[in-house]
């Protein structure tokens, strides 16, 4: 690390204040924040975000400053892709509304806290093992490929996880909130309540995101403190952005592409370096093999430019239409056939009934064309079953 022990020290605990007054000032009172909050709290974060980035470029040169950016930004996106997996974990356990606050806040922490141990074991293998960054590069662009296949049925990340199941099988637990407690008492034993799942869910998932977007910052800078900050910056204010986006999110529908692609290229850009680099004796005789390399600068104009037509393609375009009406019916009819979390009877018919409003707007579009979207996507057979629960819990 090129980087004096006192810039980290200053760093890390400029961090862990921002993450304290996140929590005693915003979190720790169990609250719904409102439109205004939410865009004035991103605002100031994507603010310090940025600020820094212009400190490490007055500081640590353009070059230093670009990869910041770039690693910035790359991470940003895939943060606000992790938000749609969070979307469907919290209606899968019908999270209170006032109370998702705390469970994105340990998201967000339990995040940092394992990306910096990835990025350390990252850095670690990059100085130790010469061939680390074509397996980077490698599994940049295996996940570039799953984002382009289409989710099909019983793929969806939710209450029904691996990580969940092992916690249902030998944690005891309850269905019924006990407000944002993680532990409460039935028959006078002491239990968990569904909030202690959900942060294991979303922990869980967090480990998961940290594989790809670790090795895809490492595509863009070596330096670790570059990786850190900017990944520790990407994750401050996602918790705001949370609720600021949270009905934008479908609109976001062709932002899974975008990361494709760019998820791609960095990993493009990984195997031509590590040839560049080659020193492994199956690759041209253990010789460096003159191929071109891509500079940050054009990588940080790649990434701005496909996320921004990402964008506007979503916000745009006919068939995004489509795809958010799909995807909001996908989500109730998630939250639905999971109802052992809406407590009570009342809440079951209420998310039923959003179900069939949803699919009522579906009528606005082709009708082939929806039919097309909805079985490629699986949401067809989520829906036949949640008509099917709701049709046996009538007649009993």
């Amino acid at each position: 690390m090129t980087e004096p022990l006192w810039v980290w020290a200053i760093t890390i605990v400029a961090i862990v204040g921002l993450l304290a007054f996140d929590f005693f000032f915003h979190v720790r009172k169990a609250h719904t924040p409102d439109l205004r909050e939410a865009a004035v709290w991103s605002a100031i974060y994507v603010g310090i975000a940025l600020a820094f980035g212009v400190l490490v470029w007055v500081f640590g040169g353009a070059q230093m400053g670009a990869e910041y950016f770039g690693g910035y930004i790359t991470e940003k996106a895939l943060s606000v892709d992790n938000l749609f997996v969070f979307l469907i974990i919290m209606s899968s356990f019908a999270v209170p509304r006032e109370d998702q606050q705390k469970v994105l806040l340990f998201g967000i922490v339990f995040a940092l806290i394992a990306r910096s141990a990835f990025i350390f074991a990252g850095k670690a293998m990059i100085e130790t093992f010469s061939w680390t960054f074509y397996i980077f590069g490698l599994i940049l662009i295996v996940t570039a490929g799953r984002l382009l296949k289409p989710e099909g049925e019983g793929e969806s990340e939710g209450a029904d996880n691996f990580i969940i199941r092992l916690a249902k099988k030998y944690l005891r637990t309850t269905d019924h909130y006990d407000g944002d407690k993680l532990f409460t008492e039935v028959d006078g034993k002491r239990v968990l309540t569904p909030m202690l799942l959900v942060m294991i869910a979303i922990g869980g998932t967090d480990i998961l995101f940290a594989l790809d977007s670790i090795p895809a910052i490492y595509g863009l800078t070596t330096d670790v403190y570059i990786v850190f900050t900017a990944t520790a910056f990407s994750l401050m204010g996602l918790r705001q952005l949370y609720f600021l986006i949270d009905g934008l999110l479908d609109r976001l529908v062709y932002l899974s592409y975008g990361l494709a692609f760019i998820l791609g290229f960095i990993g493009v850009k990984l195997i031509l370096h590590a040839l560049h680099e080659n020193n492994l004796a199956f690759i041209n005789g253990g010789q460096p093999v003159d191929v071109y390399e891509i500079e940050i600068g054009l990588s940080l104009t790649v990434i701005i430019g496909i996320l921004a037509v990402t964008v506007i393609a979503s916000l745009v375009s006919p068939t995004g239409k489509l795809k958010t009406a799909v995807n909001n019916i996908q989500r109730i009819a998630y939250g639905y056939v999971h109802t052992e979390y809406h407590g009570v009877e009342d809440e079951r018919e209420a998310n039923y009934q959003r179900m069939l409003e949803a699919e009522a707007q579906l009528t606005r579009f082709d009708a082939d064309k929806v039919k097309e979207h909805m079985e490629e996507s699986g949401v067809t057979w989520l829906v036949d079953k949640a008509h099917r629960m709701h049709a046996d819990a009538t007649r009993s």
